[in-house]
């Protein structure tokens, strides 16, 4: 289950980073898109909830 979850943290924080990367707010001024960090953080907490649904 640790390795899962962890697996599932990694790629969910590494899809929130390209989504700034490549799609998120040029201005900078969106909550989520505009800061690499949190855009991280977000897609993190998302991979965290996806891999604890069953």
């Amino acid at each position: 289950m640790g390795l899962r979850l962890a697996l599932f943290v990694a790629i969910g924080a590494s899809l929130g980073y390209a989504y700034y990367r490549f799609v998120g707010c040029r201005s900078g001024t969106c909550l989520i898109t505009g800061n690499p960090y949190v855009a991280t953080l977000y897609g993190a907490v998302m991979g965290f909830l996806l891999a604890n649904t069953r």
